[in-house]
């Protein structure tokens, strides 16, 4: 790790060329005065008035890891101004020394899949939650896991990738109890869980559910995450196969917004090859999230995503100028409208596969208002202006109304939805900060 470095080279290249430091350290750039739910009060500034000797650049876990504070149980309470550049490729399954670790590195003495699959077989088992000795082995496998993929992100720091080629691999960030932390420019792959668990009570079949986010933003607020591309890697969930007639899923969420967190900004994002996107909110029941979840998403590109484009419960949500695209019909919805959803979308474009309903664009769960307008849909067959409340209204026999009782000040220029994929495609995702 090379504390410093990014300012030396800063000031070298000002020594040679006719531009401004500053302008070509994005390390040190802020988040726009208007640009979303993020440049609220205060601003969201991350680690730009660090000090010299708290500029970073890392190459590996270890190194990552002591730059942002020096051990990741604790990580998360160093509120230090720091700028960490990630240089090349770091995988967060390994120990110290740089050597990888896998499944028998983390795997507790008393658990195997294959007594796991025996044991909670649902014929035999049937529909109550796992317990006993094998579940809690597997949740300690889990756990080993996690100390290691899940890294703590403390107040005050900003992470940017270097060049084209930044990525974090094999897990990702937690920013909890934190504010004023700025993600850009990084590739996040592959938070791939060895230990999924099985739910039979999550939905009428069961489900298997991981652990992991690529970014996990929970409990904190004044977050940007900016010019980062997510997903699965070479290790989609539809390659694994399937356990009691349900996906072997070691994949959760790409990037989920939780338990308070307030005044985030999503901007020139890549989802893509999926299943559950992202999530704002923790639960239906979790009434503490109500006044808070305020988050911006905008020009992002969402490229076969199967669910949760976002899926919002109590937020107050806008979404424009997303560009959301499918490539076949393997998927169930993008806009998710949650418990007291307070969704505002506006200029948005899909392009979805021949013959595709308009009514799969949006699915309600206890929501009951969303406002949408200028949204363009292209099913291969035209490219039309469509009315998504009324539509899935008439669909799905349903009373959504179009009122939600706010409106969004804090936003940049609203391109038209025509502009959209030109646009997207051209800046979104890491690789692409001028």
């Amino acid at each position: 790790m090379k504390k410093g470095f990014g300012l030396i080279a800063l000031a070298m290249l000002a020594l040679s060329s006719s531009l401004p430091v500053q302008a070509a350290d994005h390390g040190r750039e802020v988040l726009g005065a208007s640009d979303g739910w993020g440049a609220y009060g205060e601003g969201t500034t991350g680690g730009a008035e660090a000090s010299s000797d708290h500029v970073y650049t890392v190459e590996n876990r270890k190194e990552l890891v002591d730059a942002l504070g020096g051990k990741n149980s604790a990580n998360g309470l160093n509120d230090t101004p720091k700028i960490i550049y990630i240089k090349g490729t770091i995988d967060l399954n390994v120990d110290d020394e740089n050597k990888s670790l896998g499944y028998d590195d983390y795997r507790d003495p008393e658990y195997s899949l294959e007594k796991y699959l025996k044991e909670y077989d649902p014929d035999k088992w049937g529909k109550k939650e796992p317990s006993g000795e094998l579940e809690e082995a597997r949740v300690r496998s889990e756990k080993n896991q996690k100390e290691r993929v899940v890294l703590n992100v403390g107040s005050n720091t900003t992470i940017i990738g270097l060049g084209d080629d930044a990525r974090i691999v094999g897990g990702g960030f937690q920013i909890k109890q934190a504010e004023n932390v700025i993600v850009r420019n990084i590739e996040f792959q592959n938070a791939y869980d060895y230990f999924p668990g099985w739910d039979p009570t999550d939905g009428s079949d069961g489900n298997w559910n991981s652990e992991f986010d690529n970014l996990l933003i929970d409990q904190s607020e004044h977050i940007w995450v900016d010019h980062c591309s997510f997903n699965d890697g070479n290790k989609p969930d539809d390659l694994n196969g399937t356990y009691f007639g349900r996906e072997f899923q070691h994949h959760d969420g790409l990037l989920d917004i939780k338990k308070q967190s307030d005044f985030v900004t999503v901007s020139y994002n890549v989802f893509s090859d999926h299943d559950k996107n992202t999530i704002v909110g923790s639960s239906d029941s979790y009434s503490a999230d109500d006044g808070h979840l305020r988050v911006t998403f905008h020009h992002n590109m969402y490229e076969n995503i199967r669910e949760r484009a976002p899926r919002i419960r109590y937020g107050k949500v806008h979404i424009y100028n997303n560009y959301f695209k499918n490539t076949d019909n393997n998927y169930d919805y993008l806009w998710g409208v949650g418990y007291s959803s307070k969704i505002y979308a506006e200029d948005n474009y899909f392009e979805l596969p021949e013959g595709t309903k308009p009514q799969k664009l949006m699915k309600a769960f206890k929501g009951d208002a969303l406002y949408e307008e200028g949204t363009l849909l292209n099913d291969q067959e035209s490219v039309s202006k469509i009315d998504v409340v009324s539509t899935y209204n008439k669909a799905k026999s349903a009373s959504i109304k179009e009122s939600v009782g706010w409106k969004p000040e804090l936003y940049g220029k609203i391109d038209a939805a025509s502009d959209v994929p030109e646009i997207v495609e051209q800046q979104a995702g890491a690789g692409k900060l001028e």
